[in-house]
């Protein structure tokens, strides 16, 4: 943890790239994996730290985890352990994601809150609602989720918001719940219905999947399955903002790009030339790019997890922009971190007023989430000098291979203790 990186501007990115599996599927698909007894495969695993980690947590639930490379097997015994305690969880968010399963294998659950990234409050209100409502009692206890029921009945509910951790949980435990529950307000992102796609391999009945209301009449019993993750939507379009800030031609395989429909909008806004594949999109952009405005919202909307590029776009673009964060409120720490590079930059709650300067300054500079700290390596290629990041392992926990595919784009950057 007590690494960073050196990023050396001026460099042009230029290339190919393929992205691997979703960080933001693979771990949900994992916990999914517990509610099936026998052993589950998943391919296309991102050979990131999240993934080893949420591997730590699914054998403290009794199951036994192999992990070879792409290839993650999962063996999930009859009998699960119901705790998953803090020192499992704390490292990142999503290990949240196995109180769904618990509740609907072993009708109990005890899942400590769990840590990650510094981008705001994601109380998990919502989520225990949802278990209330399938016949669940729950409640904050010690620093733990406590949840139990004699058994799960099927429900009417609806999301005050489309939250994606809220949307998985819920499902999870409705797929083996007794009747029809009707959940409204659903996150639609990518990683949703791939979830989906995975649990109806498993047995579970599940309808409306990719809209924002999922009926799920739930089944006695799930059987385990072989299941590919898809690509990862924010790694690619990473790639695209990179192309886009140091004026460069990158090619990115291994993504459906309709999954990135607002984004690569954006980027063509900017004055990128967007060519889009099947499987895939090239960004070319000889210029400086324009000032654009962007607004995160949930899916099919401009991610969150892709404000720390547009910022740093931003930052070096020809004009003024506004960025706008709805989700998550903290996310705008990284713009401090951006000013530290000569940034003009000003936030005021909700919104973010850059004005584009030709060529940011090097500076030491301290990552406080995955996403910030890719924006700022992003940065440290369009400042003059040699840009320290810091704490780079939230970058490890997101990112395969960043150093080797960034090199291998003409970048100049190193790791060092």
């Amino acid at each position: 943890m007590g690494e960073k990186f050196l990023v050396h501007g001026g460099a042009r990115l230029t290339g190919e790239v393929t992205v691997g599996g979703a960080k933001n599927s693979v771990l949900k698909l994992m916990a999914a994996a517990l509610l099936a007894e026998g052993t589950s495969v998943l391919t296309n695993c991102p050979e990131i730290l999240d993934v080893p980690l949420m591997a730590d947590v699914l054998r403290g639930l009794g199951a036994e985890v192999e992990l070879d490379g792409e290839t993650a097997r999962i063996t999930t015994p009859a009998v699960l352990n119901h705790r998953a305690d803090f020192d499992a969880v704390k490292q990142f968010r999503a290990s949240v994601c196995v109180l769904g399963p618990l509740m609907a294998r072993e009708h109990r659950a005890v899942v400590a809150l769990p840590g990650g990234d510094a981008i705001g409050s994601r109380p998990l209100d919502m989520h225990q609602s949802g278990l209330r409502a399938l016949g669940a009692t729950s409640s904050i206890e010690h620093g733990c989720v406590v949840a139990q029921a004699d058994s799960l009945v099927g429900a009417e509910i609806t999301l005050e918001f489309p939250s994606v951790g809220a949307t998985e949980n819920i499902l999870m435990a409705a797929v083996l719940a007794k009747g029809l529950t009707v959940i409204s307000n659903v996150a639609r992102e990518p990683e949703i219905v791939d979830l989906c796609t995975m649990l109806v391999q498993m047995g579970a009945d599940i309808e409306g999947v990719g809209t924002d209301t999922l009926m799920v009449r739930g089944v006695d019993k799930l059987h385990p399955t072989e299941h590919r993750v898809i690509g990862d939507r924010i790694v690619a379009a990473t790639w695209g903002f990179a192309a886009v800030m140091t004026r460069g031609d990158i090619t990115v395989n291994g993504i459906a790009p309709e999954t990135l429909g607002v984004v690569l909008q954006k980027l063509q806004d900017a004055g990128a030339t967007v060519t889009e594949r099947a499987d895939g999109f090239r960004i070319a952009s000889p210029e400086r790019p324009h000032a654009v405005n962007v607004a995160t919202l949930p899916f099919p909307g401009f991610p969150t997890d892709l404000q720390p590029m547009a910022i740093g776009m931003a930052c070096v673009a020809d004009g003024t922009s506004m960025i706008t964060e709805n989700v998550f409120e903290a996310r705008f720490r990284f713009v401090e971190e951006m000013v530290r590079l000569g940034a003009d930059a000003r936030t005021d709650g909700h919104h973010a007023v850059i004005r584009g300067v030709e060529q940011l300054s090097s500076a030491p500079v301290w990552s406080t989430d995955i996403r910030a700290g890719v924006g700022l390596v992003l940065a440290g290629l369009c400042a003059d000098g040699v840009t320290e990041v810091h704490d780079v392992f939230h970058i490890d926990r997101g990112y395969p291979n960043f150093v080797g595919t960034l090199t291998a784009l003409g970048g100049r950057i190193e790791r060092v203790s």
